[in-house]
């Protein structure tokens, strides 16, 4: 029964909210934002303790102005991918300005592969399909199956409409990881959300001056193949989303590959943290993400599940290198 609730609220989303007038969808989505907001429930409470890691000096009134501005942010994120289906190309054009886009082409058009390696921000989907369709690279990324079985299948068939291919984290016979390396040893374009490690086999990384672990599989991925590793970053500007595509990481001299592995996730992390500095509101982490967050959780209780949502899984999960093709 909570299946089939569950997956007949997502298909309203979908059947109704494309259809209604931008301003109203968008309306709308604010005052559902608005009402968690002022119930201050975990995910709120949450968000408000992430944020302060962002910003420790924020008092008590500027911490709920950017809770109640990520809250918006994250809904905002919501309405768009509701909608998306039904977008014409150049309704995607008028809401992405991409800076850095150069360090895409170039490493695209030298043959290797890139990994694109992004953090909850913005509207990742909507960056997918603004890459798949006005840059001419379709790519392959990875999705969290999701419960019941049909929701995963729509949303999975939802990202493929964007130009996406969509490998299932878990339930396939398909090596997620043998197929990504493959992808980009053929010079293709893999994109992956790596700021929160779901595997508990991540990398331990110092994110905003405290420990956490972060998904080793976009660096392996990248020492292994050769392909180009780009953060990026993205925020709302107004009725734009903007996108910053960093300069690649590159890779560290040595012969340890963990140790190689981990100096590039520890520096993508560093990227993402200027931007999350910047652009704190549009960082949709409403989940523990600090250990020390992580370590006080009652060990019988299992944290609650993430809210369903048609996000990348946030990369392959080796703890060095990925196994090969």
């Amino acid at each position: 029964m909570k299946d089939r609730l569950v997956y007949s609220a997502y298909a309203l989303g979908w059947a109704a909210l494309k259809h209604l007038p931008e301003r109203a969808a968008a309306g709308l989505f604010d005052q559902i934002a608005d009402a968690a907001w002022r119930k201050r429930g975990k995910r709120v409470l949450q968000l408000e303790a992430n944020l302060l890691r962002v910003r420790p000096d924020a008092d008590e009134a500027r911490l709920r102005e950017l809770s109640r501005a990520g809250m918006r942010s994250y809904l905002r994120y919501w309405m768009e991918s509701f909608r998306l289906p039904v977008w014409s190309r150049e309704r995607i054009a008028r809401s992405m300005a991409v800076e850095g886009l150069e360090h895409l082409t170039a490493a695209m058009e030298s043959g290797r592969g890139s990994v694109i390696a992004l953090p909850h921000m913005g509207n990742w989907d909507l960056a997918g399909a603004w890459v798949a369709s006005h840059v001419g690279y379709p790519f392959t990324t990875v999705a969290e199956r999701l419960e019941p079985e049909r929701l995963f299948e729509r949303f999975v068939a939802y990202r493929e409409s964007l130009g996406m291919e969509v490998l299932p984290l878990t339930g396939s016979d398909v090596s997620v990881v043998g197929t990504l390396a493959r992808r980009l040893r053929a010079g293709k374009l893999v994109c992956l959300v790596g700021d929160r490690d779901l595997s508990e086999a991540g990398v331990e990384v110092t994110f905003f001056g405290e420990a956490t672990r972060m998904p080793a599989g976009p660096a392996a991925l990248c020492l292994r193949t050769g392909a180009a590793l780009l953060p990026v970053t993205l925020w709302y500007d107004g009725p734009v989303m903007r996108a910053r595509i960093h300069p690649e990481v590159l890779p560290p001299a040595g012969d340890d590959p963990k140790a190689r592995t981990a100096a590039m996730v520890q520096s993508t992390a560093d990227v993402w943290a200027e931007g999350i500095r910047e652009h704190p509101e549009d960082w949709h982490m409403l989940q523990r993400l600090w250990l020390a967050d992580l370590a006080v959780r009652e060990p019988a209780a299992a944290e609650p599940a993430e809210p369903a949502a048609p996000v990348p899984a946030p990369g392959t999960e080796p703890a060095a290198e990925p196994a090969g093709p």
